[in-house]
């Protein structure tokens, strides 16, 4: 059997009446740059985060850039990132001037590790930003109060967990900000790219709809010297469509995660660590084998597609060198993770079959 590690063909035919409606709504509206379909669009995924404001902008890089520079945040200063994540956090923080200061991920979780960030801290620290990675929320709790003690913002990256729950509350409310990613392939994925801000500070969201528009929040005025950065009319419209069914898709998501669990038990793969304060959506189900190149070339051969999440930490990437240390566990887990196939259409047969293909190996 074949099982593609990402079927996006099929979820979107699953969806294309309600689809397509809302191209012809759009297409027939003639307004497609900050109209009624954002401005719809923004109010539903802040009211599904439980925050004030959401400000869609271009994509997720876009989103923590913006984030950065609203906070004023730039050359001289610095910014706590993970060792382990998409480059896509640490470039934001060079973007706007400032130096991303890396700490080690907990090896269980692969989520920044809280217990690593104050020996980081130099009174050049301005901003922590945690990554909830693979759908799972970094342990916030401790992250907040170290930069209450501190005097800093905490940032969320939370391209990968739209949904998810952090002692009951959403992914994307837990800090002073979050950006979040509406790439295709998210948990709530737009048809091409897209990005927003989620927020409960007024003035942040104020600062922000000015340099998503080239600075201006009157037309031909500009208070801030801003960016070309906005959500389109029909993406948010296609965004709409697909966050009615967001929940809906998660538990599907956790369904084939909970089979994976059960199933690979016995297997001597090192599978994901959920600790109890965390309700994870599962964008991806990444497991560990030291064995990982021979594992999946074994499963390309049967038919089974896979992805490594990520196979470069961001200081060895040749764009950061020469980084004058090393993360001995971000390299570990570069050279170990593999993500395995898991969408919300995806069949107990297909996942039946990822989970025997694996026994057999």
């Amino acid at each position: 059997m074949q099982v593609p590690f990402l079927d996006l063909k099929r979820a979107h035919q699953n969806l294309k009446p309600q689809l397509e409606e809302a191209f012809s709504r759009v297409l027939n509206s003639g307004w497609f740059i900050l109209g009624p379909e954002v401005e719809a669009f923004e109010v539903e995924f802040a009211r599904y985060c439980g925050v004030s404001h959401c400000i869609s902008v271009a994509n997720g890089l876009d989103a923590l850039h913006l984030i950065l520079r609203a906070y004023g945040i730039g050359s001289g200063d610095e910014v706590i990132v993970p060792s382990n994540t998409f480059i896509a956090t640490w470039l934001a923080v060079s973007q706007c001037g400032a130096t991303p200061v890396a700490i080690e991920p907990d090896p269980a979780t692969h989520n920044m590790d809280p217990t690593k960030i104050e020996a980081a801290l130099t009174p050049k620290t301005k901003a922590i930003m945690p990554v909830h990675l693979y759908g799972q929320t970094a342990d916030m709790n401790p992250i907040k109060a170290l930069a209450a003690k501190h005097g800093l913002i905490v940032i969320e990256d939370a391209a990968q967990a739209q949904g998810a729950l952090y002692h009951g509350d959403k992914a994307c409310s837990l800090g002073h900000a979050a950006a979040t990613s509406f790439y295709p392939g998210k948990n709530l994925g737009a048809l091409g790219d897209g990005g927003a801000v989620l927020t409960n500070d007024d003035n942040l969201a104020n600062q922000l709809r000015k340099l998503r528009n080239y600075g201006s929040s009157v037309k031909y005025q500009h208070e801030v010297a801003g960016y070309n950065s906005r959500l389109d009319e029909l993406q948010a419209a296609l965004l709409r469509v697909k966050l009615a069914v967001l929940d809906e898709w998660n538990e599907k998501r956790r369904h084939t995660a909970k089979l994976y669990l059960d199933g690979l038990r016995d297997t001597d793969l090192i599978l994901p660590h959920v600790p109890q304060w965390a309700d994870p959506v599962w964008h991806l189900f990444v497991v560990r084998s030291k064995k990982r190149d021979v594992l999946q070339k074994y499963l390309t051969e049967k038919g089974i597609g896979t992805v490594i999440h990520y196979p470069t930490p961001p200081h060895q990437q040749p764009c950061y060198a020469p980084w004058p240390k090393s993360f001995p566990i971000a390299e570990q887990l570069a050279g170990e993770v593999i993500s395995l196939p898991l969408s919300p259409l995806q069949t107990e047969e297909e996942t039946k079959c990822v989970i025997a293909t694996l026994s057999d190996f």
